[in-house]
């Protein structure tokens, strides 16, 4: 093996390899907006927990105050990180998937996106099922340009394929 590795080292010298550049952004063609469809649930359901909790009396022992007031704490922590969830998945639909045949296809895309990430912002900072309500009508909305952006997709795949169209 190391015989291999000084030849190799040799055919450096008189070639050697060129560095690769690329961004991060393959185009690999996989999205899905399923992940932002849970956090959005995931948003709600968390803030749904939280309002359903019964806070201690004032004059509830210090164990029993900690216990709430950290189940409080982490039920926030965790919803604050899938509205973050959300709003990612989101954008690299919009910043990766989502191109000028789809703004043609679906007029009010952009605006409906952007109004979106905001959206998720303001269900993370209340405790108000119906801004969380409304992420995810917003997000399931989202989905449903993006599947019939993928259907026509296939069909003109197929069609270009010369493919039967069922």
């Amino acid at each position: 093996m190391a015989l291999w590795n000084r030849a190799l080292t040799l055919l450096d010298r008189f070639d050697a390899p060129r560095n690769a550049e690329a961004h991060c952004d393959i185009p690999c063609g996989i999205y899905d907006p399923h992940p932002a469809q849970i956090a959005a649930q995931t948003v709600y359901t968390l803030t749904q927990k939280m309002m359903a909790l019964t806070p201690p009396s004032d004059d509830a022992d210090p164990h029993t105050r900690q216990t709430y007031e950290n189940t409080i704490a982490r039920m926030a922590l965790v919803r604050d990180n899938h509205a973050e969830i959300c709003k990612h998945e989101v954008s690299v639909l919009w910043g990766d998937y989502f191109k000028p045949p789809h703004v043609e296809q679906f007029p009010n895309l952009h605006q409906h996106i952007w109004m979106t990430l905001k959206q998720a912002g303001q269900a993370r900072q209340t405790m108000d099922l119906d801004a969380c309500t409304k992420l995810q009508e917003m997000v399931d909305q989202i989905a449903t340009w993006f599947y019939t952006s993928k259907n026509a997709q296939d069909v003109e795949r197929r069609v270009a394929e010369g493919h039967p169209i069922v």
